[in-house]
């Protein structure tokens, strides 16, 4: 007989080792990490302990992850309850910049925002942006993470342009409409990659809009 019918012989008939119940304790089998033979018993109990260990390594995973959302989450509060309180362009802008900088640790952050207030001083959050990337903008269903080549944004971070090595792209909306864009940048290529999960971008996107179609026509 072969393994393969030998094996599909053993599941198709459980009582098998019920008759032959001394056979279990004759049975010997290569140790798992070699260097003996060992009982089936014992080779089970060892599977056990391994998986036992994978379920363990898991679920350490699963609480790490955890603890990093609720970290974030408290982060994205503190944020949210400051832009709230925040009354004026610069003190958006301010709380914008000093929480993702120092609880984010997020090095760089550049705004752009498309139509300036009349009688607003020159800033640079109302620089000229090309119309292929405002098209872009508008594009997005959701933040990009990657590369800066081809788009024109790494000048937004001023002399540290040629040290940025990943960003991310945040469309800013109102009322359906694309008003900006945030950049994030990272001199770390694996700050943003392609295939990162973006919620927490998403949401950051939806709160800053919020706050500035509030106070965007506030006294500058």
């Amino acid at each position: 007989m072969s393994a393969e019918a030998v094996a599909q012989y053993l599941q198709a008939n459980p009582q098998f080792f019920e008759q032959y119940a001394d056979l279990l304790a004759e049975i010997f089998v290569p140790h798992p990490h070699g260097g003996r033979t060992i009982s089936l018993s014992e080779r089970q109990m060892l599977t056990l302990r391994d998986k036992n260990k994978q379920l363990e390594r898991k679920l350490a995973e699963l609480l790490a992850f955890g603890e990093e959302n609720d970290a974030i989450s408290e982060k994205m509060h503190r944020l949210s309850v400051g832009l709230i309180a925040a009354e004026t362009f610069q003190a958006v802008i301010h709380l914008l910049n000093f929480h993702l900088r120092d609880d984010f640790a997020i090095p760089h952050v550049a705004l752009r925002l498309w139509d300036k207030p009349a009688g607003v001083d020159d800033l640079p959050e109302f620089t000229a942006v090309s119309e292929e990337l405002q098209v872009f903008a508008e594009t997005l269903t959701k933040p990009y993470c990657g590369s800066t080549s081809g788009f024109g944004t790494a000048s937004w971070f001023g002399e540290h342009a040629e040290h940025i090595r990943s960003q991310a792209l945040i469309a800013l909306r109102n009322g359906g409409g694309t008003i900006g864009m945030i950049a994030l940048g990272s001199e770390d290529v694996q700050r943003f990659y392609a295939d990162m999960g973006t919620l927490y971008l998403e949401r950051l996107g939806e709160l800053v809009s919020a706050a500035l179609a509030r106070v965007t026509h506030s006294a500058l």
